[in-house]
């Protein structure tokens, strides 16, 4: 197992094209237990490909990911299963399943071993975090984008893993929920897990990461702190729009806001 203080999962080096067209480029990432790094940038910028490549979904076609020191090449299938959980942006089951058993799902790495003794206690832990108990016995099809999503994250819980890989956790959640999924990211941070999240609000991010890396054309524009990253310059100059940044009058936050001023000001003198 890696230490505290050490890279338990890693990128080297790592490209990948589709066609013709590089979406990753050179990238090194370091994702450390006990810390929360997001992942932003742009649309087409390479989040959730880079997030895929470090799940072991896609292969790079230069350089390599290694999770707990081992190229993810050489990890079964199922060992993997039972070290990293990932959460897509997608969320689709073919049968109408209930939401419990979505749920369950994540203990299926389990099967066989003593860990599947605990199954019951866990799906219900998980269920109550994700604050879709009352879903149980609804079927999955029929929920709302959100509650899929909610349902999706509690099966991810349920798998009870080191490495958490979450793409866009937030999307299509009310605001309550969208600080829930985050504070639980936080909590299983702070338990010893290593948490990749991909987002595309810059404030949240700055709000519930500890790292955070700044995509841009497919290569780390800018790693470390948010407070060091997201600065009005650097935003501005990877989003192209002007962008403020700015501390919450009462709690020093970083807010990171459009700035509108050239717009409106173009569309009062058209």
């Amino acid at each position: 197992m890696s230490r505290p203080d050490t890279a338990v999962l890693s990128a080297h080096g790592v490209s990948l094209s589709y066609g013709r067209r590089p979406i990753l480029e050179s990238v090194d990432l370091a994702v450390r237990r006990r810390e929360v790094l997001a992942l932003v940038g742009p649309n087409g910028a390479g989040k959730s490909t880079l997030l895929s490549v470090l799940a072991g979904d896609l292969a790079p076609d230069e350089g390599e990911v290694r999770l707990d020191g081992t190229p993810l090449a050489q990890w079964k299938l199922r060992d993997l299963a039972r070290t990293r959980a990932v959460l897509t942006q997608e969320h689709k089951i073919s049968f109408p399943f209930p939401a419990i058993d979505v749920v369950r799902m994540g203990r299926s790495p389990w099967r066989g071993r003593p860990e599947e003794d605990h199954d019951e206690r866990v799906v219900a832990e998980a269920l109550a975090t994700a604050d879709v108990e009352r879903l149980a016995a609804q079927p999955f099809g029929l929920l709302s984008g959100g509650e899929k999503g909610r349902t999706s994250f509690a099966r991810i819980l349920a798998q009870r893993t080191g490495v958490l890989l979450l793409d866009e956790p937030t999307a299509a959640l009310d605001i309550g929920h969208q600080e829930a999924v985050l504070a639980e990211a936080r909590t299983q941070a702070a338990a010893g897990a290593a948490v990749v999240v991909v987002l595309h609000d810059l404030t949240l991010a700055a709000a519930w990461s500890d790292r955070v890396a700044l995509l841009h054309r497919g290569r780390v524009a800018a790693e470390g702190p948010p407070a060091d990253v997201f600065t009005a310059p650097l935003l501005s100059l990877v989003y192209d729009h002007p962008i403020d940044v700015l501390p919450h009058p009462a709690t020093g936050e970083l807010l990171v806001l459009p700035d509108r001023r050239a717009l409106i000001a173009r569309e009062e003198t058209a």
